[in-house]
């Protein structure tokens, strides 16, 4: 049986995040806030009870601009942070944010940006100790593979860290949009029951899984689409129009948006609201010999009840 064809069309979330670089932070405040959420569990890799040595190699993928690697590389001075992203124009920008940033580091370490995908990542097997990626595995359709990739470079007892957004992401945007013509205008993402399947067929040892739920506010349908264009969000998948938006259909789909504009005096009052659904993820690095399960005969499906959940 041949393989289904990808859902997404990753030359184009490269250019769109490329093109997004220079003012991406302008609108990714919840991008830093599930960055500040996922980046509380690097407490369990120095947890005393451990005994574990500091890290010596650690990889920030889906780095973006390199927050977090340069957060990372203040944490742990004397690893070397990998800040690795898809799309050249945001590996450029990790690479000029760790060298301005260079005199607030020991030891001469500043994170090191690499262009690669998250589907082949360029690391020697047992290579790395902590492996974090916030909001990056949404555009991955493969889980399973990935997260075997992550399990064959990360070494036995190291930790991943991870975030993404889940399946009801955005429904509000989908719907409206869906009431305006038959073409995807919002990508499908994993659930968390995939995700957490895609970490045990991998082999992981003791995943947990969190969820929450962020609602923003906009003032109308354009605002909204303003903000997913500076951030590189932009629709990805290979069965989008291919051409622009047209007038009527968007003011077709504004249409269908604009009941759900919350009332006055309510939180968000007069705002249109924005629903993301974020999933995390942590897990360890099993030991030699684990197997990983990935199509075939011996591909499984694990329930999510059979992983610690915490819904915060």
């Amino acid at each position: 049986m041949s393989a289904s064809p990808p859902l997404f069309d990753h030359r184009q979330v490269r250019r769109a995040f490329s093109r997004a670089a220079a003012h991406y932070d302008d609108a990714a405040a919840l991008q830093r806030e599930v960055g500040a959420r996922l980046s509380e569990s690097l407490d369990y890799y120095d947890d005393p009870s451990r005994g574990a040595a500091p890290p010596a190699v650690v990889v920030d993928l889906g780095c973006g601009p390199g927050h977090a690697a340069l957060a990372m590389q203040q944490r742990w001075p004397k690893a070397q942070v990998l800040a690795i992203d898809l799309a050249p124009g945001m590996a450029q920008a990790a690479q000029r944010n760790a060298g301005a940033r260079r005199g607030l580091f020991d030891f001469g370490r500043r994170p090191r940006a690499l262009c690669a995908d998250a589907r082949a990542l360029p690391l020697r097997d047992a290579s790395v100790d902590v492996l974090y990626s916030n909001l990056c595995l949404q555009w991955v359709e493969d889980l399973p593979a990935v997260f075997a990739g992550f399990r064959r470079v990360l070494r036995p007892g190291g930790l991943l860290l991870v975030s993404t957004f889940g399946p009801d992401t955005l429904f509000e945007l989908r719907g409206a949009f869906g009431q305006a013509d038959d073409a995807p205008h919002v990508s499908p993402f994993a659930s968390i029951a995939q995700f957490g399947d895609a970490m045990i067929a991998a082999g992981f040892k003791d995943p947990v899984l969190d969820r929450d739920e962020f609602t923003l506010g906009h003032a109308d349908l354009g605002a909204l689409m303003r903000e997913l264009r500076t951030l590189g969000a932009t629709n990805a998948m290979r069965g989008r129009r291919r051409s622009l938006t047209g007038r009527a259909r968007f003011a077709r789909a504004a249409q269908a948006y604009e009941p759900l504009r919350r009332p006055p005096g309510e939180p968000l009052g007069g705002l249109l609201p924005a629903t993301w659904e974020v999933i995390y993820a942590h897990a360890w690095g099993p030991p030699p010999g684990a197997p990983i399960r990935v199509g075939g005969v011996d591909e499984v499906r694990v329930p999510v009840g059979a992983i610690p959940v915490r819904r915060r």
